[in-house]
């Protein structure tokens, strides 16, 4: 499952630069898909392709908020999810809107970390 930041965040950004995926942003700021991984486009629901540099509307205005998509919990490159891990108000669990295998998110990682 990907993790989530609740409404308790307090905005100390602690969490943004341990993400190795890039799934962490500033509440307010916008995303990408290619932000800190290798994607040059996606498909996106209905067959779209946008292309990977392409501002992504913020999740969140108010706190840090973290890309399910692009979150693999670290998987593939820690033990454990690094934003959870140095986060002080323990803010940083489990969303139980997005429960996926292990094997789903070696998936994601390697499809977000693909060779270029």
């Amino acid at each position: 499952m990907a993790i989530m930041i609740t409404d308790e965040c307090i905005n100390c950004g602690a969490c943004e630069p341990e993400c190795p995926n890039t799934a962490i942003y500033e509440g307010g700021a916008e995303w990408t898909w290619g932000g800190g991984t290798a994607l040059k486009e996606v498909e996106i629901d209905g067959g779209e392709i946008i292309p990977g540099d392409a501002a992504q509307p913020p999740i969140s205005d108010e706190f840090y908020y973290i890309v399910s998509d692009k979150c693999t919990e670290c998987m593939g490159f820690h033990e454990e999810p690094q934003c959870a891990a140095v986060c002080p108000v323990d803010c940083c669990v489990d969303d139980p809107d997005y429960r996926e295998t292990e094997e789903e998110l070696l998936a994601k990682k390697d499809w977000l970390h693909q060779a270029s």
